[in-house]
């Protein structure tokens, strides 16, 4: 029913039939394990990935390498372990990431708290910051100017060609979240915008964008969407469009977030609380818990020829 579903949608949306897959789980066991796992980085040759990993209270940003096609067990990032780390974005050139940590500005400060979801999150807060890669490991990370983090619940960064900057940012009252595009400048960046397909009383998080700007696949709980589901809008003579509901083929029952792309922007990458069910009733593996795991699913069927 949910492939029909999903073929149907995939055929309206484009004028066309469409074969749709339904989602996978990347790598059960290794990157995908028994706590929260999300926000996958690839970096350009596609054989390296950075994401988070969160017990609830600390997150860590691990790496895990492509070997004779299978993921190595992931190690923890050389510039992450202290402070919590999550959300690693790959400029699409590969020279540098961005991240979200708490760690103060200075090391002599007190991890950053977060406001929101209406409430204090002692410790729970995010700025951006950037890493550089070099030829042998990688440069101290530096924080990001105060256009971009104005807020101590900065989060969920992506990067476009030119270095452009999206990501989400709590409401000054804490109950929501909207998206930001923060234009790259010689000297840093421009004053950060709203992105013009919110609205005040919706929540937007977890913004991925295509090198070009073409599209943008991000969670949102607007209708239709059953807590946080993924969208998916286009950007076309410089305007963005309607954002338009992934369906059920994608989204599962609980929440869907953290969305990112593969190198070729044709894998979609997700998080889920989804539980696999097989034939023979729940798997018995440790990672198949309802906690986050990482998912894929090819993005062509919903992108228009080029």
């Amino acid at each position: 029913m949910i492939a029909a579903l999903a073929l149907a949608y995939a055929g309206a949306l484009h004028g066309e039939a469409a074969t749709l897959e339904l989602p996978r789980v990347f790598a059960p066991g290794v990157i995908s394990g028994p706590l929260h796992d999300s926000a996958p980085a690839f970096n350009p040759d596609n054989r390296s990935v950075w994401f988070s990993r969160s017990d609830g209270d600390h997150s860590t940003i691990l790496t895990s390498q492509l070997v004779d096609g299978t993921w190595t067990a992931p190690t923890t990032a050389s510039f992450s372990g202290r402070w919590s780390d999550m959300e690693p974005a790959w400029s699409p050139d590969g020279r540098f990431l961005i991240f979200v940590s708490n760690r103060p500005i200075d090391d002599a400060g007190k991890p950053l708290d977060g406001f929101f979801m209406g409430k204090r999150f002692p410790g729970g807060g995010g700025h951006l910051w950037r890493v550089d890669r070099k030829e042998q490991g990688w440069g101290r990370p530096t924080h990001l100017p105060f256009v971009i983090n104005s807020s101590d619940s900065t989060f969920a960064p992506s990067v476009t060609r030119d270095g452009s900057l999206y990501f989400m940012r709590a409401t000054e009252d804490g109950r929501r979240f909207h998206l930001y595009r923060a234009q790259a400048i010689s000297n840093g960046y421009q004053s950060a915008k709203l992105l013009p397909f919110g609205a005040a009383e919706i929540s937007d998080v977890d913004p991925v964008v295509a090198p070009d700007e073409s599209f943008l696949v991000f969670a949102s709980d607007r209708k239709p969407a059953r807590g946080m589901d993924l969208f998916i809008v286009f950007r076309q003579s410089g305007s963005w469009g309607t954002p338009q509901h992934l369906g059920d083929a994608v989204n599962g029952a609980g929440s869907d977030a953290e969305a990112r792309l593969s190198p070729n922007g044709k894998t979609l990458y997700f998080s889920s609380e989804r539980i696999e069910i097989t034939a023979a009733g729940q798997a018995a593996a440790d990672w198949n818990n309802g906690k986050y795991n990482i998912w894929s699913i090819p993005l062509t069927p919903w992108l228009p020829a080029r």
